[in-house]
């Protein structure tokens, strides 16, 4: 049974091809959307084959609608499961990488497994999840395929939302997302901003000749300490409006001089939820995946939430 007073709320979209790894980004649609009280919304590109063989018999004149075997069958595992809240089954034409955006106008979250039918196993990310994070009109989640993903064994961290946090360049959309994602799911949130220290004279290779000799880049503090310690600093700053907006939600900060997506890989395997954002521009105006969360699709083992800024004038 659903509870209809949450069916006027924007929805979560999840997209499935009947794949056993969209039937686990399904769960975990499913997982959010009762967090978030919102309704569900499952879409199912149909195959080109159905689309054509469909088109086909619809010009020969009035038929009946061609059923959708996918729909129908993840609509049995969703009956099975006793959810409470409101669900919507939607077959879609046209490409998955033009139907599912599409479809998540408006949504809270866009989720999708890291790849479907005919990926290779020992890829995490395929071809339509890589479009998708750039492209996406609202938070993209991917779901992680099981070869990837790691079972959380419990213990005060387990299931922590994992922040990518670049003090100057993070979009306050993204760390908005992610404080209202720990508050909803009851987690701690850990905010890690990564940094390269500034190379020491001593690392910089000697010219063959004077002439050709460039004085290395001034460190930006004495010490490393003391260069961690203003990075500390700003990230508090950056930090302090959204932990007063939700004081419930324990915030765990983290500073480290080292390779963020490195870090955030290896962290993403005992967090629930890994949240980046995507906030390169191309040249020509669009938004791109940047470096960071293009590596983290690839190498996380928990779902990874890529968060776009809002379209602004």
């Amino acid at each position: 049974m659903s509870d209809t007073s949450i069916a006027s709320e924007p929805p979560v979209v999840v997209g499935v091809d009947g794949s056993e790894n969209s039937l686990r980004a399904l769960e975990w649609a499913l997982g959010a959307a009762e967090h978030l009280g919102s309704p569900l919304v499952v879409a199912h590109v149909r195959s080109d084959a159905l689309q054509l063989g469909a088109a086909r018999i619809a010009s020969l004149g009035p038929s009946p609608e061609f059923p959708d075997t996918v729909v129908e069958a993840v609509r049995n595992v969703v009956e099975r499961g006793g959810h409470r809240i409101p669900v919507r089954y939607e077959s879609l034409d046209g490409s998955v990488t033009d139907a599912l955006p599409a479809a998540a106008r408006g949504a809270r979250i866009l989720v999708t497994g890291s790849r479907g039918h005919g990926g290779f196993a020992s890829l995490l990310l395929g071809s339509t999840s890589r479009t998708l994070a750039g492209t996406a009109p609202c938070p993209l989640v991917v779901v992680p395929h099981e070869a990837r993903a790691v079972v959380l064994e419990g213990g005060a961290e387990a299931g922590r939302v994992l922040l990518g946090l670049h003090t100057e360049e993070t979009p306050d959309e993204v760390v908005d997302f992610a404080f209202e994602a720990a508050h909803h799911r009851g987690v701690a949130l850990e905010a890690l901003t990564a940094f390269r220290l500034p190379p020491q004279p001593s690392a910089v290779a000697a010219a063959p000749a004077p002439a050709l000799q460039v004085p290395p880049p001034l460190p930006l503090a004495n010490e490393a300490e003391d260069l961690v310690r203003e990075v500390k600093r700003r990230q508090e700053e950056r930090l302090r409006p959204f932990a007063a907006r939700r004081p419930g939600v324990r915030l765990v900060p983290t500073v480290v001089p080292s390779d963020a997506a490195g870090l955030l890989a290896e962290g993403s395997r005992d967090a629930g939820l890994l949240v980046v954002g995507r906030h390169h521009r191309h040249r020509l105006g669009s938004l791109l995946v940047g470096s960071v969360a293009h590596a983290v699709l690839h190498h996380a083992h928990c779902p990874v939430a890529v968060v776009p800024p809002v379209p602004r004038p």
